[in-house]
């Protein structure tokens, strides 16, 4: 058995560390310390780093286990014939020297900082894109709910229903485009019953808004809204709500989001707004 005593200072040091002297080796030890400036120095910094080792170790072990690798784990397939046994071999006991176990302490260290690094990179690119998500559909109810409270408004006030009328279409082009950011045409509807009556700006969900207004024969109120956005290119397309005595139907093209407000009683709201959206 090797003499304890020739062994290097750090590993005499690292034993006492680990528990693993016998009550004599540690009297002695700590009666070295006790006068040695230069051991306890050691001591302090195998301490240190042994410290620091098992705290990083035990936030690793509180990391959550990557997905792909608890699905690969499942994944495997237990082996179709038996496995012959092994022939027993002699227990081998492998205790490694103080610099061996620095090594493997900094060894261990670097991978775990790899794998938190891999796993915490991964976890914030998921938040980031449940915070994209969720923005855009924040905005999107913002914008349906600021557009259902203006129509509520111009169908109280009919006297009141725009603010350039109609017989002004170079003032509306020029007015509506500067202010919203968005080339338009003005649908003729006159065969499908809406007349075009004049344009207006509004806000909804932070964003300039313009409206083209149409009334019915029946005094009915329709308005065709659109403004700049954000939305990606597989949003949903003229997609249908109700909401009470208003229907709405919203659909986006090239960066611009559109809306037909019309009464929920109109049963063709939807192709008209497919119409419109081929006419703007």
């Amino acid at each position: 058995m090797l003499d304890f005593k020739k062994l290097p200072l750090d590993a005499q040091l690292t034993a006492l560390l680990d528990g693993e002297t016998t009550p004599e080796q540690k009297h002695e030890l700590e009666q070295r310390l006790a006068t040695d400036d230069g051991a306890r120095r050691i001591y302090d910094k195998l301490r240190n780093g042994a410290d620091f080792g098992k705290r990083r170790l035990d936030d690793i072990l509180k990391e959550p286990v990557p997905l792909a690798l608890v699905r690969s784990i499942k994944s495997v397939q237990p082996p179709k014939a038996p496995v012959a046994p092994r022939q027993s071999r002699q227990p081998f006991k492998f205790a490694p020297s103080g610099p061996q176990a620095l090594v493997a302490a900094i060894v261990l260290l670097i991978a775990g900082c790899g794998i938190g690094y891999i796993v915490g990179a991964g976890h914030t690119a998921s938040q980031t894109a449940q915070a994209i998500d969720a923005a855009q559909t924040s905005e999107a109810t913002e914008w349906l709910g600021d557009m259902l409270a203006n129509q509520r408004l111009l169908a109280r006030q009919p006297r009141h229903i725009f603010e350039v009328p109609a017989t002004q279409p170079e003032e509306i082009s020029t007015w509506l485009t500067t202010s919203v950011g968005v080339a338009f045409r003005v649908p003729d509807l006159v065969s499908e019953g809406w007349t075009f009556q004049g344009a207006r700006v509004t806000l909804a969900g932070g964003r300039p808004v313009g409206q083209l207004v149409y009334t019915s024969s029946d005094g009915d109120l329709a308005t065709i809204a659109f403004r700049k956005d954000n939305q990606p290119e597989d949003a949903e397309d003229f997609k249908e709500t109700i909401r009470d005595e208003i229907g709405l139907v919203t659909w986006h093209n090239a960066g611009t989001s559109y809306m037909l407000i019309g009464p929920s009683s109109e049963a063709s709201l939807s192709q008209l707004a497919m119409q419109i959206a081929t006419a703007i």
